[in-house]
């Protein structure tokens, strides 16, 4: 194939280096592949859910540079020298939770499990504000994540819980 052609088709790639997780990851990646395909495909990092690839559910949603993103409408090549947090970030021992994940865990605040790696993240991205939010307004920083299980007050209790739990430990 041509290089024309390959460019006509998408078959173009490019070596990116991005920061994921806090370690270096330099890839040779087709410029069609999303930022979800790229973490889920080749670097195994399965808790990046897909659910509408159209960035409606938001059940993608990963921290790009500390700031939630849907990493269906990214392409991979966009990451290149920015640093991406998907939830296996938050804790290096995988059989001890977050104290976010604990909140989630107490709270009740997930039930299948399909958005909760969003909710998580997103509610890093909101504590770490260090703002005092009111139940609505947590509801408003997280609507652009669909939870299709919990009605939503069990995930408020737990970002409510978290950000209490983070002013706790600055004392």
């Amino acid at each position: 194939m041509t290089a024309s052609a390959a460019a006509k088709y998408g078959t173009t790639r490019r070596t990116m280096t991005v920061r994921v997780n806090g370690q270096g990851v330099t890839r040779e990646v087709s410029t069609r592949t999303t930022l979800a395909d790229f973490l889920r495909d080749e670097l195994d990092l399965v808790s990046v859910h897909l659910g509408c690839e159209h960035g409606e559910c938001g059940c993608c949603t990963v921290l790009f540079d500390g700031h939630s993103v849907r990493s269906c409408l990214m392409l991979a090549v966009q990451a290149d020298g920015h640093a991406v947090e998907t939830v296996e970030s938050l804790s290096a021992n995988p059989a001890e939770l977050h104290p976010i994940q604990e909140a989630f865990a107490e709270e009740q605040g997930l039930q299948c499990g399909f958005c909760t790696p969003a909710m998580v993240l997103r509610t890093k991205e909101i504590i770490e504000t260090g703002r005092e939010l009111t139940d609505a307004e947590v509801r408003h920083e997280i609507s652009g994540i669909l939870c299709r299980c919990t009605g939503y007050q069990n995930i408020v209790n737990a970002v409510q819980s978290a950000a209490g739990r983070r002013a706790r430990g600055r004392s």
